[in-house]
């Protein structure tokens, strides 16, 4: 595992409008179907955000980071495990790139300066983290946090993850697109529904 953090403050953090696109991406040579997972707190709302954008074909919330014996929405929670909520994101990589879902992920879809945590979501199964599959995934998100980094993008530290993807256990059912179907959920509407209308203000250009 790999900490990447961010040591240039600044008084201001960047709007989404601002943030740079990745200098290093992953082009549909790769293959036109690819797969990115990525933890940055409740999985209800990371998911959200990502089925609004074209490209994308299917999100799954989930757990990454430990084993499957012990991926189950109430261990997890009990923070005895080191696995994090995760969202396994497919898309079309000839409509929309890893990069960009990389500067989604740091610019809306979450708080990356937050050590495991997201707002009132405590523990490390909260904690901000890119789960690469590959070496070219590693090396896009490394070079990605090293740019906003340089741009000043957050006043505080970015303490996202690398962790190499050695597995992903799909969440139980009625996680999946929990946002969609429970739009009045207190939680839903106060953390998720923001996150999913800052995507649309953002990034109309990209919506489906």
């Amino acid at each position: 595992m790999s900490l990447v953090s961010n040591s240039r403050g600044s008084a201001h953090p960047l709007t989404p409008a601002e943030f740079p696109d990745a200098d290093l991406d992953i082009g549909s040579d790769a293959g036109a179907r690819q797969s990115a997972v990525l933890a940055g707190g409740c999985f209800w709302c990371v998911e959200a955000v990502y089925r609004q954008l074209d490209g994308v074909l299917d999100v799954v919330s989930g757990y990454a980071g430990d084993s499957a014996a012990t991926a189950d929405y109430k261990t997890v929670c009990s923070g005895t495990t080191d696995h994090a909520e995760v969202v396994r994101i497919d898309f079309d990589a000839t409509k929309i790139s890893f990069g960009t879902l990389l500067k989604v992920f740091f610019s809306v879809a979450h708080d990356p300066t937050h050590l495991n945590r997201q707002g009132n979501d405590v523990g490390r199964q909260y904690r901000s983290a890119v789960f690469y599959a590959d070496d070219a995934q590693r090396e896009v998100a490394e070079r990605y946090v090293r740019k906003l980094d340089a741009a000043g993008a957050y006043p505080e530290k970015i303490v996202t993850t690398l962790e190499p993807l050695e597995a992903f256990h799909p969440a139980e059912t009625y996680h999946q697109d929990y946002a969609a179907r429970n739009p009045a959920q207190p939680y839903i509407a106060a953390v998720a529904a923001p996150k999913v209308e800052k995507l649309k203000r953002y990034y109309a250009d990209r919506l489906k």
